[in-house]
């Protein structure tokens, strides 16, 4: 009787981030980083010369986004430019994140559009939200867009007080999704 031996491609760690087909091994919080990925080539494959600029609060309970933002600027090709810029608090991430939505407007501009992500914890929309009401008012480049990911911590786990930012959200007229799980998030 012969054994059957499944073959597996190599795989790293790295490949959460670089490998653009076949299965992937991601937690939740890298798959939002990967989003900016995807986006980026999908634009590629359009023809779009994009890049991905992200910013936000690192101290927010959304299990150290800032950090695999940060591996995947480091790990992506040089192909697809991303750049993860920690912000000092929620409201300069916002507005460099609004800011990157009107790069175009430049004549000097090195991308067609540029993929915003701003990320903070719940009480940090909150400081944010004249950068982000001005930013929706504003619009966001037809080559680009920006994703607002906000950690919600209803038992103020990692805050001084419980919050929820739905609310918050509605008012600023951001469209709120629900992820069920990581490929859901993708």
């Amino acid at each position: 009787m012969e054994t059957a031996v499944a073959i597996r491609p190599k795989y790293s760690l790295a490949d959460r981030f670089t490998r653009d087909r076949g299965t992937v091994f991601a937690s939740g919080t890298q798959a939002v980083a990967r989003v900016l990925i995807e986006q980026l080539r999908v634009d590629r494959a359009n023809g779009w010369r994009t890049a991905a600029f992200a910013s936000g609060y690192p101290g927010s309970p959304l299990a150290s986004l800032d950090k695999e933002l940060a591996t995947a600027a480091k790990l992506v090709s040089g192909d697809l430019a991303l750049v993860f810029q920690p912000g000092l608090n929620e409201e300069l991430a916002a507005a460099a994140v609004m800011g990157s939505q009107f790069a175009q407007s430049h004549g000097d501009a090195r991308y067609d559009g540029v993929i915003g992500l701003w990320f903070a914890k719940a009480p940090g929309i909150d400081r944010a939200c004249d950068a982000i009401r001005h930013g929706v008012f504003g619009g966001t480049h037809p080559k680009g867009g920006v994703l607002c990911v906000v950690g919600d911590d209803p038992a103020a786990k990692s805050s001084t007080l419980p919050s929820s930012s739905d609310a918050t959200l509605v008012d600023l007229h951001i469209p709120i999704l629900y992820p069920v799980d990581v490929q859901d998030a993708l």
